[in-house]
């Protein structure tokens, strides 16, 4: 029996964000949702924000947003992926392979546990893809401030079954 990320998303009772309707990128203007190269699909960056722009613990860590509420917004950035994913080749058992990951955490001065935080996205890769295909190699950078007051972003290349030009 082989491993289905559709499947443990439904296990895990994660809510996926629909992006094609309406489709994603609408609100920022020139902003492509996905690039696909090859086998090789990039997404454009995500947020801890739902469809409406509410965003989840806004801030910085270490100042008005704890590390665990960090780590769970950086999960909500990660299920975020997981609907992009989607919209760009339909189904997430299409991964085969996450290639790279860069994050980016808002954070008060001497706050140095970034890793901590991005966590909450490396972590559902894992239980969602499995230990093979969710571990990636991974950047993440602490910052001032991001878009819109979000304590965390992230983009994600992932590796597909299918070629683009199949």
């Amino acid at each position: 029996m082989s491993w289905s990320a559709e499947a443990r998303v439904a296990e895990l009772g994660l809510q996926v964000p629909d992006y094609a309707d309406p489709p994603y990128g609408e609100r920022y203007a020139a902003m492509s949702a996905f690039r696909r190269s090859g086998r090789i699909l990039t997404l454009g960056s995500m947020t801890p924000e739902d469809r409406w722009g509410a965003r989840v613990h806004p801030g910085r860590v270490g100042v008005d947003v704890t590390l665990e509420q960090g780590y769970a917004a950086a999960r909500y950035a990660a299920v975020n992926v997981l609907g992009l994913i989607r919209y760009a080749v339909g189904s997430l058992d299409e991964v085969t392979g996450f290639v790279r990951t860069l994050t980016f955490v808002a954070v008060g001065g001497g706050f140095t546990d970034i890793n901590k935080v991005t966590n909450g996205a490396a972590d559902l890769w894992v239980e969602v893809f499995g230990d093979a295909a969710g571990r990636s190699t991974s950047a993440g950078i602490g910052v001032t401030s991001l878009s819109g007051g979000n304590v965390f972003e992230i983009t994600a290349s992932v590796q597909t079954r299918l070629s683009a030009d199949a």
